[in-house]
């Protein structure tokens, strides 16, 4: 029967999966690479091209092996990554540095300035990334290393998205002039719109900096949706994965989108793609601008739908951070945590570790917890944390509900999901609706599908998620826990928007610590 390979660069490792039409997936495989930060600048996030390229072989190999796959047997590949991960190259795609990672934020000034400049002179663009151009977004972090390498701007070509770059580099394209980009990509990350006439324009860019002349055209180039076919994998890489020359690469997209389509999204569903941080995802067809929300593309994620992203900076990580900080592991911290009840451990926690993404856009603010006394420990942070990033997801939710996006499943995909039961039942109970669960892991699924649907094995997304997805369990929400949870979210919004939001009123804030007490007394 056909087989594909699906590949999913994630923040610490790229997963390849094998997968069959009729049997779904035989075996996948993981590598790691490193992720470069610098304890005196936590804003820094990076990691290197040729890191990348070593996992993918590794990777490659070990699922071959462990699906008990003939590399000729492969139909088509197709590969999805982090986004906006971003690096700089001259004319023959070479690195002029290493990958500005999604979650680096030291485009925080370009980001603001970007941000001004398009209320300023009404860019419409704007509307459609949610009002924000953030530091996670690729105009300021262009912006950003310009300023920071003059000795390197006379060779950069162009900027490209990792996923662009990684699908140029298995179909042997070798000069900037010739890369084709995601619609996924550059729709989200780059304030392209194909109704605005692709990205902004040329005069708008050098009133933000004059530095930005010229990048325009260096970041032009055809954008295409996902079921596209970008080109045949190249003899050199055939080589380095062992699979056969000639096979088709589909355009790349941006991993969430992808994980979203592999778990059976579809119109009326939100997505969780819950791992490192958070992305949330929903298809529509009539696109219209959402306040707060990163980004409305069409096609972006299903290229017969107006794909939504928005999400949180942080989950996992700040899951891992307070387990290091303890001195153990989540799992290890995490053994009981099914027997705490909705609120009673007295803390709210707000999950701005790595910033806000959305519906703030505020990557300044840091994490906060309230009601802390001299008994709690490290393990009723975890809880308030798990609660915390529910709430902050049930912003989103109310959001995007308030701008007409229909909600009728939540499924919780990513990694986390798999192994965390209690953060799916407290993230049923605080949304008051039943979370679906995938009955396995569907990272990389979606870049199998789109790599089918390059084969000609599938006609459709929809004919090859009804083949491939796997089915659901139901997580119910508890009816005395919603109840708690309604009051102590009341308690979180006002939080939220009287820190997170610098042009807002002052909110009285009296009754927060109060009301987490008597929360806990009663739960």
């Amino acid at each position: 029967m056909p087989i594909v390979a699906g590949i999913d660069f994630g923040t610490l490792s790229v997963r390849v999966s094998l997968v069959d039409s009729d049997r779904g997936q035989l075996g996948s495989a993981t590598a790691s690479y490193p992720l470069l930060r610098r304890n005196q600048d936590p804003d820094y996030a990076a990691q290197r091209h040729e890191d990348h390229l070593n996992a993918l072989v590794s990777a490659m190999e070990k699922a071959l092996t462990a699906s008990n796959v003939e590399g000729r047997d492969v139909l088509a590949i197709a590969v999805a990554t982090t986004g906006s991960t971003v690096v700089p190259v001259d004319q023959k795609l070479r690195p002029l540095d290493d990958y500005y990672l999604w979650c680096d934020h030291r485009a925080k000034t370009e980001a603001n300035e970007i941000t001004t400049a398009a209320h300023r002179d009404s860019l419409e663009a704007i509307k459609w990334c949610g009002g924000v151009h953030s530091s996670e977004m690729g105009w300021s972090k262009l912006l950003h290393w310009l300023r920071h390498n003059p000795g390197k701007r006379d060779q950069m070509a162009t900027m490209l998205e990792h996923c662009d770059w990684m699908t140029a580099v298995l179909t042997g394209v070798s000069d900037s002039g010739s890369v084709l980009r995601s619609v996924c990509a550059t729709g989200h990350k780059w304030l392209w719109r194909a109704e605005l006439d692709g990205l902004p324009p040329e005069v708008f860019l050098c009133r933000v900096d004059p530095i930005l002349a010229g990048a325009r055209e260096k970041m032009s180039g055809a954008c295409f949706t996902s079921d596209h076919v970008a080109g045949e994998l190249c003899p050199e890489w055939a080589q380095k994965l062992g699979l056969r020359a000639g096979i088709p690469v589909p355009i790349g997209a941006l991993d969430a989108h992808w994980d979203a389509i592999g778990a059976g999204i579809r119109e009326g569903d939100v997505v969780n793609v819950v791992g490192t941080s958070t992305c949330m995802m929903a298809i529509v067809k009539n696109a219209s601008p959402i306040p707060g929300v990163f980004g409305v593309v069409n096609g972006s994620i299903h290229p017969q739908f107006a794909g939504i992203e928005a999400g949180l900076s942080a989950t996992g990580d700040i899951f891992e951070a307070i387990a290091r900080r303890a001195g153990t592991s989540v799992a290890e911290l995490s053994r009981g945590l099914e027997q705490f009840r909705a609120g009673q451990t007295g803390l709210i926690r707000l999950t701005w570790d790595n910033g806000d993404r959305n519906v703030l856009a505020n990557p300044n603010l840091g994490g906060v917890t309230f009601g802390w006394n001299l008994m709690h420990t490290a393990q009723d942070e975890l809880f308030a944390a798990i609660e915390g990033t529910a709430f902050h997801k049930r912003i989103i939710l109310e959001r995007l509900a308030e701008h007409g996006v229909p909600i009728n499943r939540v499924i919780n995909g990513g990694g986390i999901p798999q192994r965390n039961e209690t953060l799916n039942q407290v993230y049923a109970n605080v949304f008051n609706k039943p979370v679906l669960v995938p009955s396995q892991e569907v990272t990389s699924l979606g870049s199998a599908i789109f790599a089918f649907l390059a084969a000609g094995i599938f006609k459709t997304v929809e004919e090859a998620q009804r083949a491939l997805c796997p089915s659901y369990r139901t997580i119910l929400p508890e009816p005395k826990a919603v109840t708690v949870y309604n009051e102590l979210f009341a308690l979180y919004r006002k939080l939220y928007f009287a820190l997170g939001y610098p042009r807002s009123e002052p909110a009285k804030l009296g009754d927060v610590l109060p009301g987490l007490k008597r929360v806990k007394r009663e739960a």
